[in-house]
This record gives C-alpha cells, structure tokens and sequence, in this order.
C-alpha cells in the first residue's frame, strides 16, 4: 500500500511500521561504514511519504503536524538517522504550505519537483557562527549582480546531503544589513558536497559540507529576509524531538525482549521476573508515555490553534524538544542498564540507540535557550 491510498492515520502508520522494520535491517550497516541509508530514502520517495505535507490544492495530503510526528516517530524506531534527515524535508515542506513566505511562483516550482522526487533542506550552520538559533550572522554572503546574486560561503551539518536537490542556503547581503534565504539547486557551477560528517552519533545522516564557490542564482531565488535568532514559531521542529522519542520506543523494545529473554543460572525464570529489573522498566515506561502526552498535546494544539495564536507557542515548543529528547536519553540509559555489558557491544543496537540520542542535545533549539525562554515568559506573566 502506498501512503496515498492510506485514508487514515492509523493506516499510515502500519504503511510506516512495515517500512520502518526494513530500515531497521539496514540500520546497524549503514552506522558501522558511516554510509548513507540511499535505499530507505529511495522507499519513502516511492512510496508517496515526502509530498504528504504539501497542500491538498497542490496535490499532496496536507497532513497535520500530529500525524507528522507520529509518523517520524515510527521511522526512528527503525532508524534515527533516516527519520532525522527526512523529517527536515517534511517539515520545511510543511512551514512553506502553512506561511507561504516564498513567491508563489518559486513556491509551485519547488512543489512540482519535490511531485518528481526533489527533496530540499536549510543550510545554515557555519564554523564560525555555530547554532544559527543563537542569531551569529552568516558568514556566507550573496553579492548582487545585473541578473541575480553570486554566493559564497561554507555551510556545516547539511544533513542528508548525498541526496538533496536544493538546498535553501542562509547569507549576508554584501554592503547591507540585510540577511535572508536563497534557494541554491544543486545541479548550478560551484555547489560542492565535502565529505566532513565523522560524528559518532547519527552516522546515516550524511551531515556534510556544503561549499559554495561563486554559485549564481536567479533573483526570485532570494526566497526570504529575516532577522538571525528572530525566527517566528515554527511547529514543525517538533519532528526532531519526535525522532528521539522514536529511538527511545526501539530501545525499551528491546531491553523487554532481552529481559523477558534471558534466564542466568542463578534464577529460576528470566530477569523480567526481578523487582529491580521490572522497575527499571517501568520507568522506561513511565517517561515515554509522558514524552508522549507533552509532545502530541503540543502538536495537537499547533493544529488547532491561528496563525496568531501559534506565535505565542514558541516556549511551549522548545520545551517540548528539551523534555522529551532528555527524557529519550534517560530511557536508553535505563535501557542498557536492564541489559547490561551486553549493551556495549558493537553488535547490540543499544550502543548506537545511545550514540544517536546523544545527538538530540545538540538539536536546536539547543537546552540552554530553552530555559531562558521559559524563564521570560515566567517572569513576564507572573
């Protein structure tokens, strides 16, 4: 079944779980090379998945941002590194169908390519500047000509760039103080991938350089100014905290099996009979259902709320994002303790459960800033 022929969430989702399975066959290959997971990025093309946030009058199914992290969610628990590279497309695609901040005509052209197959991601951090979330001025710039503008520049953590067909690339306007977006395709002169992603984390994820040397674009291809650090609420970031929450699901599946599993001479049954076992697990399962309820009651509310309301959910959505990437981390933890030294083995997918979740830390918005945020908006409303 195609996602197109799936009329209901929980229908989507069974389309999903079964690809997911697969993802998680290929998952432990891809991580040990460093490679990239082409395949499954090959599957959820084929299968409809990368046009389900564009809009029904476009053609796609306009899927809310609730179904979108439930079906980010399952991808992770067969891969995060998939999830997590693909979830940038969905979302971007999703932000772009709800504000419409692009011209229309650069808008509809990038919705009959992604139709074709294209898949797009930002290209903002830097060296130099780190987490664009902190407002560092990129330090990549666009120079105006007669016909359009010449960038120039280096972009870091370009997540899934073995395979994007545009990049929209962040840049400071030469002798100005204007910062904005520019759609860079990836077929133009100039535009080069340099294979620098060696993180032990997410290691699918093909987080590579992007390195612009000279590139011409057209001038409708400045798509959108704004200020660094003074983006507006953009619900779909939740798709990050929705890929931990899926990496913390695999990892508590598979401590319940190895515990309800393993029977040592020393007890009679398996260690799922053990107080300090069961209440390891049960904390697992404690913190995931509140992971759960904080993360779907938000994107429920982003759904439900207007355009003017959703600008007021900034805190509630970094939030989001700080608690239950904590919360996925603190799950593998337990995880692996319920498993033991077996855990650490290059062979038992904990180890890389706990690699690629450690990553959500450095997601944006980045934990600090968080905090902050929601201290102002305590502060002010008290």
């Amino acid at each position: 079944m195609q996602f197109q022929e799936a009329t209901t969430l929980e229908e989507k989702l069974n389309v999903m779980k079964i690809m997911s399975e697969r993802f998680f066959a290929r998952a432990a290959k891809v991580d040990v090379e460093a490679s990239f997971p082409f395949e499954n990025i090959e599957e959820l093309k084929a299968s409809g998945y990368t046009q389900l946030t564009l809009p029904k009058e476009f053609g796609g199914e306009e899927i809310t941002l609730y179904e979108l992290v439930r079906l980010q969610e399952q991808i992770a628990i067969g891969d995060g590194a998939t999830a997590l590279s693909i979830g940038w497309h969905m979302g971007i695609l999703k932000n772009l169908a709800e504000k419409r901040i692009w011209s229309e005509e650069v808008y509809k052209r990038i919705v009959e390519d992604v139709k074709k197959g294209a898949l797009l991601n930002g290209a903002a951090s830097e060296p130099q500047t780190g987490s664009p979330t902190r407002g560092g001025k990129p330090t990549t710039t666009a120079t105006k000509t007669g016909k359009g503008w010449v960038l120039n520049g280096r972009k870091t953590f370009t997540t899934m760039s073995p395979v994007l067909d545009y990049f929209i690339v962040s840049a400071s306007v030469i002798d100005s103080d204007v910062v904005g977006n520019f759609l860079v395709r990836r077929s133009l002169p100039g535009v080069e991938i340099e294979e620098t992603w060696d993180s032990i984390a997410m290691r699918g994820t093909g987080s590579h350089d992007l390195v612009l040397k000279d590139v011409v674009v057209e001038s409708e291809d400045f798509v959108e100014r704004f200020v660094p650090g003074k983006k507006s609420a953009n619900g779909w970031m939740l798709h990050i905290p929705a890929c931990y929450l899926g990496i913390a699901q695999a990892a508590q599946k598979y401590a319940i099996a190895f515990a309800k599993s393993y029977s040592p001479n020393s007890i009679s049954g398996t260690i799922s009979d053990i107080p300090t076992v069961q209440q390891r697990i049960g904390e697992m399962e404690l913190t995931i259902l509140e992971a759960k309820h904080f993360l779907y009651s938000v994107a429920k509310q982003w759904d439900s709320s207007t355009e003017e309301e959703r600008l007021r959910l900034n805190a509630e959505l970094g939030a989001v994002k700080h608690s239950v990437t904590n919360k996925a981390f603190h799950v593998v933890d337990l995880a692996m303790r319920v498993v033991g030294a077996r855990s650490l083995s290059q062979q038992n997918p904990l180890q890389r459960y706990y690699r690629d979740v450690r990553a959500g830390l450095h997601n944006p918005p980045m934990d600090d800033m968080t905090i902050q945020i929601l201290a102002k908006k305590a502060i002010a409303s008290n």
